[in-house]
């Protein structure tokens, strides 16, 4: 199998190592599976926790109101509530406001399990912070926010 003359493998490389895509997916897979690995006693996933977080809330949400926060679409952030909802860490409740929309709160036991692992995810953060020493981390957050 021939390469064609302008994919040479020099550009293989130079993508390797300077597609910053590449290098973020990776490093978000990455702090996936640690932060799933640490949050695995409690029963959720690390997409699951930010899920719960978002829901954490005085006012029960709307799914629009949170699909932007996680960077998901609704159709996404549906499927990824229906485990929860299953589980009874979640549940849709009629929008007083319009009786067509439904708003989503947190359960007692979706509560409990975001206590539980709240010292979880502190502690995984810590640990990854000290893996960062020579980057600020409020730097790095501001970064990726304004990538998003």
């Amino acid at each position: 199998m021939n390469m064609r003359e302008d994919l040479p493998l020099s550009v293989t490389i130079e993508v390797r190592d300077h597609c910053l895509c590449l290098h973020m997916q990776r490093a978000a897979r990455a702090l996936a599976r640690r932060f799933d690995e640490a949050l695995r006693p409690h029963g959720i996933t690390s997409g699951q926790f930010s899920l719960l977080m978002s829901l954490n809330r005085p006012s029960p949400p709307r799914i629009s109101d949170i699909a932007p926060l996680l960077g998901m679409d609704r159709t996404t952030l549906t499927a990824n509530l229906k485990p929860l909802e299953r589980r009874g860490l979640v549940e849709a409740v009629r929008d007083p406001e319009d009786k067509r929309s439904r708003r989503l709160r947190l359960t007692a036991a979706g509560q409990d399990t975001l206590a539980a692992a709240l010292p979880v995810w502190r502690k995984t953060h810590e640990a990854i912070d000290r893996l960062l020493p020579d980057t600020d981390p409020a730097q790095l957050r501001a970064d990726l926010r304004a990538l998003s």
